[in-house]
């Protein structure tokens, strides 16, 4: 359960509804290069504060009881930056993983890391692969990390790994739906979002989880993601709570647990 830390989580904490909370918690971090910009301060330092923010993030959303929140980290796109922030930025994801799994794990959160892994340098991939198997048999939160990833990649990947199954079996080639589709992709087992927040008030999804957002109802701040704060995500679950879902139709509707809509 989380405790309030001040007295505006508090009065946030007395207007959110825990039982109708989102089952799945996706978010667009961004804005650390402008948050570092603003206080002329090195790229990086706006990358460490950050990491500050998604700590306090994914501690207070296992409090909540979500059942999974992604992290958008490092998309296919970023190897474009200078080498000398790509190499810092893996830098910082193996010290907080050094740090932080102890704590991660004992609270009993499962860490999931999705997009192409075997692009990754390898002792990045020794730690995530090393993460991944001390937290699998975690029953609690699932925190889903993408790296190296990207939206349009996933589902070119997932069409690939269909048509290498059917051509291993031999058979002629299946009649492709979404529910393969689905079962192919790297959150295969996970619900899909229901809400995808995004920091720093860009209006775009940046080849983020396309397929799965389909349905997700998103949320835009000005907030800078190093100064998203506990308050700043319980205002979001407050926002996600007021809107009505339709999921396409004509009234309210509801999701199986395929993330699918159901009458």
């Amino acid at each position: 359960m989380l405790k309030p830390s001040n007295r505006t989580e508090a009065r946030l904490l007395e207007q959110l509804d825990l039982e109708r909370l989102p089952r799945h918690v996706a978010i667009i971090m961004d804005g650390n290069g402008r948050w570092a910009g603003r206080r002329h301060l090195p790229r990086v330092a706006g990358h460490r504060a950050g990491v500050q923010a998604a700590r306090r993030i994914i501690e207070s959303s296992a409090r909540l009881g979500i059942e999974a929140l992604t992290l958008y980290a490092f998309s296919v796109e970023n190897w474009r930056r200078p080498h000398a922030e790509v190499d810092f930025l893996m830098r910082l994801l193996r010290e907080y993983l050094h740090k932080e799994l102890p704590v991660i794990h004992k609270n009993n959160i499962r860490l999931i890391v999705i997009g192409r892994g075997s692009q990754l340098p390898t002792e990045v991939r020794h730690d995530l692969d090393e993460a991944m198997k001390l937290t699998g048999a975690n029953t609690g939160m699932k925190l889903v990390v993408a790296l190296n990833y990207g939206g349009r990649a996933e589902l070119v990947d997932a069409f690939n790994a269909i048509l290498r199954s059917a051509e291993q079996s031999g058979g002629p080639l299946p009649t492709v739906d979404e529910q393969m589709i689905s079962d192919h992709l790297y959150t295969a087992g996970l619900p899909d979002p229901d809400l995808l927040v995004r920091t720093s008030g860009e209006m775009r999804v940046s080849n983020f989880l396309l397929w799965q957002i389909a349905y997700a109802e998103i949320y835009v701040t000005e907030t800078l993601w190093p100064d998203f704060q506990v308050a700043s995500l319980i205002e979001a679950l407050i926002e996600f709570q007021k809107r009505e879902r339709r999921y396409g139709g004509l009234g309210p509707g509801r999701r199986s647990s395929k993330g699918q809509a159901a009458s």
